[in-house]
């Protein structure tokens, strides 16, 4: 009798164990904006899942959300001209916004009052006044503000953190450069409600050195584990006045560390897309040169390349990550962080200041670090 009930025991916890995860009431979001083409591939990802459900759209332009709802077969009832709208038909806990880069702040100052998590598309703002009143937003709401790069979901970039601070299989880094780009927005088909802002300075914040150079600042600051650099140069170009009249299209920016430099490369001018990786320490180099490939080479050996895992559950993706925070299952770190993605904002104000003057930005170590 005692072996029997020892038998049921581990049955009946085998079957909690096995209906729990589908069992968990899925978390309800709400996108608001769609002029980033980037939600185009958040509506269809939301679909079929069990963990996560898309309850409603805001988005004042009618004729944008006609596209849409005809695009993705949405019934019209499921669009929303304004936040307040959409709570009134249905409860949500968080919000994936596609809006411009300026109107981050706004969608971040009215979520959190209201105690939504929001995820945005990179980068965080479009200078530091602005993400200053994001942090000081979500801190006064007790949000959660998330930062979604496709980069974040990268194997390959996991598995080179993983070398570089768990196994330290390179020694103190030296160098990082990061390149990202493409052959520019324009040319690659971008829509028409998506260039009106991102060709914008005010509205994006810059061209080229915000949208691809806020890669290599998150990476390079997440790698380097949340340091300031000491000083940032950077240099951009308008290769391409004509298409890109007000923002520049080309830009590198320097980082210098006590002992380390980051350079990042972002360009819409280059003839391939990249985005991709190299990591120099002092006794070895780690090269990321697509998503799921990892090159390895010690001093005096040869260059291994191995395929790292996909990566699963919480960190799969930008959709499962949002739930797992909702849930309170995890607290955000890293790459899709507030507080990298503060450090982020910073860098980039102080590329555009450098680019603007053509001096070296040197950086202000905070007042309660140097106490």
């Amino acid at each position: 009798m005692k072996k029997f009930a020892t038998i049921l025991s581990a049955l009946l916890a085998l079957a909690i164990y096995s209906v729990e995860p589908s069992a968990k009431t899925p978390v309800r979001f709400a996108i608001v904006g769609l002029v980033h083409d980037h939600a185009r591939g958040f509506i269809p990802s939301a679909r079929n899942r069990n963990d996560i459900q898309l309850a409603g759209i805001v988005e004042p332009n009618q004729e944008l959300t006609a596209r849409y709802a005809k695009s993705y077969n949405l019934p019209k009832d499921f669009f929303y001209s304004s936040l307040e709208e959409l709570l009134k038909k249905t409860n949500i806990q968080a919000v994936a916004t596609f809006t411009s880069t300026f109107d981050h702040r706004r969608v971040v100052e009215m979520c959190a009052p209201r105690g939504l998590t929001v995820m945005m598309e990179k980068p965080l703002a479009v200078n530091m006044e602005h993400a200053r009143a994001i942090e000081a937003a979500a801190k006064k709401g007790g949000i959660q503000v998330l930062v979604n790069y496709e980069t974040t979901w990268y194997p390959g970039n996991h598995a080179a953190y993983s070398l570089v601070h768990d196994q330290h299989t390179i020694g103190d880094l030296r160098k990082i450069v990061v390149h990202d780009g493409h052959r520019g927005p324009k040319e690659i088909g971008c829509s028409a409600d998506f260039l009106n802002w991102l060709t914008d300075p005010v509205l994006n914040g810059g061209g080229a050195l915000t949208d691809f150079g806020c890669y290599g600042a998150d990476l390079i600051t997440w790698l380097m584990k949340g340091e300031r650099p000491a000083s940032v140069f950077a240099v951009t170009q308008q290769i391409k006045p004509d298409l890109y009249p007000r923002v520049d299209d080309e830009a590198t920016i320097v980082l210098t560390y006590p002992k380390t430099q980051g350079i990042i490369q972002a360009s819409w001018n280059w003839p391939v897309d990249r985005k991709d990786i190299e990591i120099y320490g002092q006794s070895g180099q780690i090269l990321v040169p697509r998503r799921d490939v990892l090159k390895t080479r010690q001093t005096n050996t040869a260059e291994t390349e191995s395929s790292p895992a996909a990566l699963t559950g919480a960190e799969a993706d930008p959709l499962s990550y949002l739930a797992a925070v909702v849930r309170g299952e995890l607290k955000p770190s890293g790459l899709s962080s507030l507080e990298i993605n503060m450090v982020v904002t910073e860098i980039l104000d102080a590329a555009r200041e450098s680019a603007r003057t053509a001096k070296r930005v040197d950086l202000r170590v905070p007042d309660e670090k140097k106490q």
